[in-house]
């Protein structure tokens, strides 16, 4: 998201509807792979769509809410992209150092 707002200027609430289209996509040819394939765990499947769905939702009210305020979403946004960012580097120097 953050590069199709710096690519086309586009307001993050546009930039969220227009991404979830593509990452759905990716996650259902995924699953379907993986179905086919007899990989797929089909309890932890249903769980993963079960929280996507339930998160998709609440997702969209909130970013509804906050579109009107555009300083919150953003602020929301790039709290939780530092916050994985420094979960990543967690694990990862984690795993480097032993």
């Amino acid at each position: 998201m953050p590069g199709l707002m710096l690519a086309t200027g586009m307001p993050m609430i546009k930039a969220v509807g227009s991404s979830l289209p593509a990452v759905g996509s990716f996650g259902l040819a995924t699953a379907i792979n993986l179905a086919v394939s007899g990989l797929a765990d089909r309890p932890v499947a249903s769980e993963f769509i079960a929280g996507g769905i339930v998160g998709g939702l609440l997702g969209m009210t909130l970013a509804n809410r906050l579109s009107a305020r555009k300083n919150p979403l953003n602020r929301i946004f790039a709290v939780l992209i530092f916050a994985v960012a420094a979960y990543v580097l967690y694990r990862s120097g984690r795993t480097l150092m032993g």
